[in-house]
């Protein structure tokens, strides 16, 4: 995409569209559908992550777990700009939402109790499907966020052999999740 070619999109698109939409979902369940939905945050975020891409903005997007948190920012950031559009004084659909029972604000900085109880149970679960503990200190890691080369510098291990790991870690995660 850096090079200009557009057709590199296509299976970006194919891959990650679906889920920008089930995350788009999830950050505007409590927002009335008016002119736009997910479907629109998603197209955005899709959009805007296109056009920074063929400008090389992204100097750091080395995988696909780079790509994919990426991704889930800027749709992140696009559905809260919606919320706080839609929650302008001249448009705030709180005062035309029904008057029963308490109106929650659509998003919150605490996670949902539920939701982060389902994300802890899953996760213990594909550590727990690594064979060893160096897998499962740099599975930890990724998901902390750190880049490989620091991964690499806190497990004690060359960069070749993160990234060699990480491969096993997809190897055997992607046999436990659905398509």
């Amino acid at each position: 995409m850096k090079a200009g070619d557009h057709d590199a999109a296509q299976p970006l698109w194919e891959r990650y569209f679906r889920r920008l939409i089930g995350l788009a979902r999830d950050r505007l369940r409590k927002l009335p559908r008016r002119t736009t939905d997910e479907e629109d945050v998603a197209l955005s975020a899709f959009d805007s992550f296109c056009r920074r891409a063929e400008k090389g903005r992204f100097p750091r997007l080395d995988d696909r777990d780079d790509l994919w948190q990426l991704l889930v920012l800027i749709a992140n950031r696009k559905a809260c700009d919606l919320a706080k559009y839609e929650g302008r004084e001249r448009r705030d659909w709180r005062r035309t939402a029904s008057l029963e029972g308490e109106v929650a604000e659509p998003f919150s900085t605490d996670p949902d109790p539920a939701v982060a109880a389902e994300v802890a149970e899953e996760s213990s679960r594909l550590l727990s499907l690594l064979p060893d503990e160096q897998l499962r200190a740099i599975a930890v890691r990724k998901l902390e966020g750190y880049r490989n080369e620091e991964i690499a510098g806190l497990v004690g291990c060359s960069l070749a052999t993160v990234e060699r790991r990480l491969a096993l870690i997809r190897r055997f995660w992607e046999k436990e999740m659905p398509s």
